[in-house]
């Protein structure tokens, strides 16, 4: 028996989590995929928006600015990587200078600092800037962090304080019983007074299963990007072209690790499609040159797209289902949804839990995690010291991003354990360099067998059943 399930082990349903097991409740995180953020939290910009965007009156404004308020607290806390870049919106010509005025309206109203450039003063600081542009916004306090990294420490601090983790587990059905829910999936079943639907794109699906009567539908767009490799350092800042109606448009963005961003388009798929194509990364090129010019484009190591829930309402959706007392929709999370993360587990945990349930706080709860040793991050003399009480530390498995072995067996046995080649890829990065694990992916594979105590022929890349090898050669 369970006070909360949480549906969804994304950014919203890790934070939730999180913020949950400061109190005396048990609760519990189903997810359908094989590890923490594998959906729309895997494939974004990364970007901790400061607020100016979000129209007057909605939640994406309100939220949006308190969330991204409450992250630098939450990203020391956690040890999180971060880096204030800044965020260039630029203007070419009139018509979008006017755009920029409505921007600094809003700064101004919601207390979000900016300066003002001229185009020649921006293109001095930014050279690839285009010679189009006319006017800047420079939005200096806005950050980039590694949300794969964020919902994973937000995963790890509440299991640590008690949370329950359920990966590789799909609700196939929620039963309304005279006191809370049961949900179900293929080979289980959770009692619980409360439901909390964070399932992204999925969100309508879950809701259907408590109340037919659903008031909103959500459209799965598709964005797709570039990732250029980090031996080149086209921006400084991030550079945004004025938003329109599909969004806020092709950007490109320096990355915590170096690397740059260059997406995305916005296409209307199918919840599940991920795949990228030749004509949407053409247009996401032909985009970026309204904005920059001379990109080394060249230095593309790989394309990804991600799916963001896209909702007819234009706005988050967090709220309870009527005729579903404790069923709690939190949906339609699309950008700002990264930035406005804190202050959406925040909302549902004071505006529902609170009231319904009157949980006492856990004054033994943690609130931080024990991070991970960073070989390449230590100084040399710091490097030496952790070889030599270890050797695995200096035996390096990734060449592209110098990750030891030692860091790969470290993972696969923090609170939530990395147990696939992506799991490990997500966490201390072998694979995500030049060589997109070319050299490295075949040590990856042993070491895991190696940890897990299965055959190599069990590894899997991500879910069950995407096994690397298929069995052993006759030498």
């Amino acid at each position: 028996m369970f006070d909360i399930v949480i549906i969804g082990a994304g950014i919203i349903g890790t934070m939730l989590a999180r913020q949950l097991s400061f109190y005396h409740l048990k609760t519990a995180v189903v997810e359908r995929n094989s590890d923490v953020a594998d959906g729309t939290t895997m494939a974004n910009s990364a970007i901790v928006h400061t607020g100016y965007d979000p129209q007057d009156g909605t939640l994406k404004a309100q939220l949006n600015v308190q969330g991204a308020r409450m992250y630098p607290s939450l990203l020391q806390q956690l040890h999180c990587h971060h880096k204030t870049t800044g965020a260039f919106i630029v203007a070419c010509g009139k018509k979008e200078e006017e755009h920029l005025s409505l921007l600094m309206q809003r700064a101004d109203q919601r207390g979000i600092p900016y300066r003002v450039l001229t185009g020649q003063q921006a293109i001095k600081e930014e050279p690839h800037l285009s010679d189009q542009v006319t006017k800047v916004i420079d939005f200096y306090t806005t950050q980039v962090i590694y949300p794969w990294e964020v919902a994973l420490r937000c995963m790890e601090n509440a299991v640590n304080n008690g949370t329950k983790l359920y990966l590789n587990t799909e609700v196939t059905r929620i039963e309304k019983r005279e006191t809370g829910y049961r949900v179900h999936s293929h080979d289980r079943f959770f009692d619980t007074e409360m439901v909390i639907n964070c399932a992204g794109v999925n969100a309508p699906l879950i809701h259907d299963m408590v109340d037919a009567h659903r008031d909103y539908e959500i459209t799965p767009r598709k964005g797709e990007y570039y990732v250029l490799d980090h031996d080149c350092t086209p921006v400084s800042h991030i550079v945004f072209p004025v938003p329109g109606p599909a969004g806020k448009g092709v950007l490109a963005v320096p990355t915590v690790y170096g690397n740059t961003l260059i997406g995305p388009n916005a296409l209307e798929c199918d919840g599940d499609d991920v795949s990228t194509t030749p004509q949407g990364l053409q247009a996401v090129r032909k985009a970026i040159t309204k904005t920059l010019k001379d990109m080394p484009m060249g230095h593309n190591i790989r394309t990804f797209a991600g799916i963001r829930a896209t909702s007819n309402r234009h706005d988050f959706i967090i709220e309870e289902v009527k005729g579903a007392p404790g069923f709690i929709d939190a949906a339609g999370i699309e950008s700002p949804g990264l930035a406005s993360a804190p202050a959406i587990a925040d909302r549902i945990v004071h505006q529902f839990v609170e009231p319904r349930l009157h949980p006492s706080a856990n004054p033994q709860a943690e609130t931080t995690v024990q991070p991970p040793v960073i070989m390449s991050e230590l100084s040399i003399e710091k490097q030496n010291e952790m070889i030599r009480k270890n050797p695995l530390y200096g035996k390096i498995v990734c060449r592209c991003e110098n990750v030891s072995e030692q860091e790969i067996i470290d993972c696969i046995h923090r609170p939530v354990p990395a147990t696939t080649i992506r799991a490990v890829k997500k966490r201390v990065r072998p694979g995500m360099g030049r060589c997109q694990g070319g050299f490295c992916q075949p040590s990856v594979l042993r070491i895991l067998a190696r940890e897990l105590g299965i055959a190599e022929t069990e590894v899997c890349l991500n879910e069950p059943g995407s096994t690397v090898l298929v069995r052993e050669n006759r030498l």
